[in-house]
């Protein structure tokens, strides 16, 4: 089985209980506390996923992730399963994956607008303006910078790709004096 087809399954699995407990959001934060704990402990982190660690050392340094970030019961039981099965290296993924989950439910839709250079508050307030129009959904924009696209922006709202860089006018135009197209 695949890393994402696992960490999809248990991410639907925490979702249906988080759902049932009305406890989205505070579940969807934990998980991603969890996440940036263990991100900024690569050597905890590490000691969960490596097989060189017996399981029980494996179980003790969950149970103070659990007990020092104060995670609630069903989700300490999940973490803990994770540990037991050898499922704790997909966390990052099943917290992608329930975040995708929470996306779905609140009708929020994610996008990614790379630019050259940073962009100024209003301009990204703008672009998640558009993008929410031609989404039909509420936009949350993650921004990164791309000096590789030499100019103007690309965009990903899920599938679809709006690509205005500098860089792909350049192929475009590249491609046209390849195929004889100018003159």
């Amino acid at each position: 089985m695949t890393s994402t087809v696992i960490a999809k399954r248990y991410a639907k699995a925490l979702f249906a209980v988080a759902k049932e407990e009305g406890k989205l959001e505070a579940y969807s934060q934990a998980l991603k506390d969890i996440d940036a704990f263990l991100e900024e402990s690569p050597d905890v982190e590490a000691a969960l996923v490596s097989p060189v660690f017996p399981a029980d050392i494996k179980k003790t340094v969950i149970k103070e992730i659990i007990k020092a970030l104060s995670v609630e019961a069903a989700l300490a039981n999940f973490l803990q399963l994770l540990v037991e099965r050898g499922r704790i290296q997909h966390l990052k993924l099943m917290v992608a994956c329930f975040q995708e989950l929470m996306d779905e439910e609140t009708g929020v839709v994610r996008a990614v607008v790379r630019s050259a250079v940073p962009l100024p508050k209003d301009l990204q307030d703008k672009f998640s303006e558009v993008l929410a129009q031609v989404a039909g959904k509420q936009v949350t924009l993650q921004i990164e910078e791309d000096p590789a696209i030499i100019g103007g922006i690309v965009a990903r709202v899920g599938d679809m790709v709006l690509d205005g860089s500098i860089r792909s006018q350049l192929q475009s135009i590249r491609e046209s004096i390849g195929r004889g197209e100018l003159g």
